[in-house]
């Protein structure tokens, strides 16, 4: 069984929809760059303004519910430049991916495949995760951090240590962090204030979009000497206070057809010159995923 059968299967999907991320309303909008993002990789795509194809999603059946907690997976995905100088970055509301390498993720998503009663063996569950205790740190830390009543203000990341390159030829790892415009400094408990005045995701994102208010600031976290550059179910020692660089602002500027971003696919194999193929395992499967998702949509 294929990853993208086994996540099928576990969300109870049928054959041609999305096999994660299922949900997901697409949007248009524009990058401006920073005056630091030349300090940091020497694409195109992130030092010069661009049209921004974006998609906003979330693993939840119903996005207009109220009641948005289960929803706490989100996922933002966007398009910097055109043609073959274009680079497509996929970012999550957590920090930390739930598998370590793609064996470990299939074993996960069997684990919890569906017995004859439409019900996962929780035992099997149980046993799975002690013997695999790195798999939950994601839940754990969605379960810490609850998000807010809104996908325009909430913070996500790229999980993977991309390589990027300068323009003096310098190359050091940097993590993608999505911060929404005014949000960087946020207490975690004012995100528990907005939950309680939900409106449900997609009838916020809309009045948000409609009244202009969605910007995000695109950061690159900085490594440091013995990052853990190979292992995304683990965070890199004191991530949120280390140093960050502003690369460049999207402003999210209207709505755009479902198809526009069907037809993209957003494979994060695409990546211009100056930021390279991160090197771990997870990342190189992702990029296959994608790629037989999207041909079993068509």
């Amino acid at each position: 069984m294929s990853l993208v059968e086994a996540l099928r299967a576990v969300a109870g999907l049928p054959p041609k929809a999305r096999a994660s991320f299922c949900w997901g309303r697409c949007v248009r909008g524009t990058y401006a760059p920073s005056d630091r993002a030349k300090e940091i990789t020497r694409s195109r795509n992130f030092t010069m303004p661009s049209r921004v194809l974006a998609r906003f999603s979330a693993d939840c059946d119903s996005p207009n519910a109220d009641d948005t907690h289960g929803c706490s997976l989100r996922g933002f995905s966007f398009r910097l430049g055109r043609g073959h100088q274009r680079s497509e970055i996929l970012t999550q509301s957590a920090p930390v991916h739930f598998a370590r390498t793609p064996d470990q993720m299939l074993a996960f998503l069997q684990a919890r495949m569906p017995g004859p009663d439409g019900k996962p063996d929780m035992a099997q569950v149980a046993a799975f995760s002690a013997a695999n205790p790195e798999t939950l740190r994601q839940a754990s830390y969605l379960a810490a951090n609850p998000p807010p009543a809104s996908l325009a203000r909430t913070t996500y990341w790229g999980v993977h240590a991309f390589p990027a390159t300068n323009a003096g030829s310098e190359t050091r790892f940097i993590k993608f962090k999505v911060v929404p415009v005014g949000q960087e400094r946020r207490p975690a408990e004012d995100a528990a204030k907005d939950a309680a005045k939900s409106t449900g995701l997609l009838r916020d994102l809309e009045s948000r979009i409609a009244a202009r208010d969605v910007r995000f600031s695109v950061m690159a976290l900085l490594d440091r000497p013995g990052d853990p550059v190979m292992d995304v179910t683990i965070r890199w020692p004191d991530e949120d206070g280390r140093e960050a660089v502003r690369l460049g602002t999207i402003v999210i500027t209207g709505p755009e057809s479902s198809e526009a971003c069907d037809a993209a696919a957003f494979n994060p194999a695409n990546l211009a010159e100056g930021i390279g193929h991160p090197p771990d395992e997870m990342f190189a499967a992702r990029c296959a995923a994608y790629v037989i998702s999207q041909a079993g949509r068509r």
